[in-house]
């Protein structure tokens, strides 16, 4: 049921999601107890450059009415990154953040019978609402939510910040190291490295942190890029944050540094929770839950982090590009973004 004619580097088959809609179906009756279902629309969802994302619109037959379902299939795309977890892993992670009572997709179905469609995936309930970084950003009908939207973020991370390495489910994640801030900064220097060329701006970013890096926290499950753009915002009120398959054990600030970095602020870096709000209503809802707010010094050093490893990620990206590994104009561009990162880096650091 399922199209074979090219396989990706990860040695799937490349396969179209509306050629496997028959044996979809077949295995989403089987878990909804349904007579019939019928997946009668099949959507890729934008972005996803790692992983694939499909709204799916059923109908069910349920006694003598139809009922209709939208679900989010989630599959491995058509290229792969080594960080990235398994879909059975992400899964298990979304399950023990939607019982901590963060606000994510409800997921569903793991399916791991290359039958259905020829890889692992998982079904999630469809949220509604918007998720473009731009759109929550300059959108002039959020104003009236603003304040509460940054609030819902910040309790909604803290709840994920309450879930312990010890945590039964999730086993499978790399072990918690000691100190989370030096562990970075030593695999950001290996990657840099590796690179050609010299970045001098980004060396001395690392080595101002290594000075000035604070104690470490106490470790706890990070989504390691929540941020704008990773959250679905319906009506002004936060529908439930997306792609988990960074999360792992590590310093809490990191998050909180990552989502107001300015990096991640789109059209409004005046907002700095996230370019749609102010911070200290963001920090508020993440006090109100966790009892933990960071401190000015201990936000401007996770933030530095947070335009560190963009600036990395943004030269690796870049050289993908220009080594025709894969020839991309979003990775062209992404490089080009690098001095204005640099410039933020100096900046936090005191170097400009």
């Amino acid at each position: 049921m399922y199209s074979t004619s090219s396989s990706t580097g990860g040695g799937y088959p490349r396969i179209d999601i509306p050629d496997a809609l028959e044996s979809l179906a077949s295995f989403l009756a089987q878990q909804t107890g349904s007579k019939e279902v019928r997946v009668h629309s099949c959507e890729r969802l934008s972005g996803g450059a790692i992983q694939e994302n499909w709204l799916l619109r059923a109908h069910l037959q349920d006694g003598d009415r139809q009922v209709e379902r939208h679900w989010v299939l989630r599959t491995d795309a058509a290229s792969s990154v080594a960080v990235s977890m398994s879909r059975e892993q992400e899964f298990a992670v979304l399950q023990a953040v939607h019982m901590a009572g963060v606000k994510v997709p409800e997921p569903l179905w793991l399916c791991r019978d290359p039958k259905v469609i020829g890889r692992d995936f998982f079904i999630m309930q469809a949220l509604s609402g918007s998720a473009s970084g731009y759109r929550l950003s300059t959108d002039q009908t959020l104003e009236p939510q603003r304040a509460e939207l940054c609030r819902e973020l910040g309790r909604s991370l803290a709840f994920l910040h309450s879930i312990t390495p010890d945590h039964p489910a999730l086993g499978f994640l790399p072990s918690a190291v000691a100190d989370p801030a030096q562990a970075s900064i030593d695999q950001y220097r290996l990657y840099l490295d590796a690179l050609p060329g010299s970045h001098p701006v980004i060396e001395w970013g690392l080595r101002w942190c290594e000075l000035n890096r604070p104690e470490p926290l106490s470790s706890r499950l990070i989504h390691r890029d929540y941020r704008t753009g990773n959250y679905m915002v319906d009506q002004g009120r936060l529908s439930g944050v997306l792609d988990w398959e960074f999360a792992g054990w590590g310093d809490p600030r990191e998050d909180l540094g990552w989502f107001t970095a300015k990096c991640w602020r789109f059209a409004r870096p005046d907002r700095h929770a996230g370019g749609v709000g102010r911070i200290d209503d963001f920090l508020d809802g993440y006090q109100s839950v966790s009892g933990c707010r960071p401190s000015a010094n201990e936000l401007k050093f996770w933030q530095l982090m947070a335009h560190l490893r963009w600036a990395v990620v943004a030269l690796q990206q870049a050289q993908r590009h220009l080594t025709g590994q894969q020839r991309s104009l979003e990775l062209a561009l992404t490089g080009r973004m690098v001095p204005e990162l640099e410039y933020e880096i100096l900046s936090l650091s005191g170097g400009a």
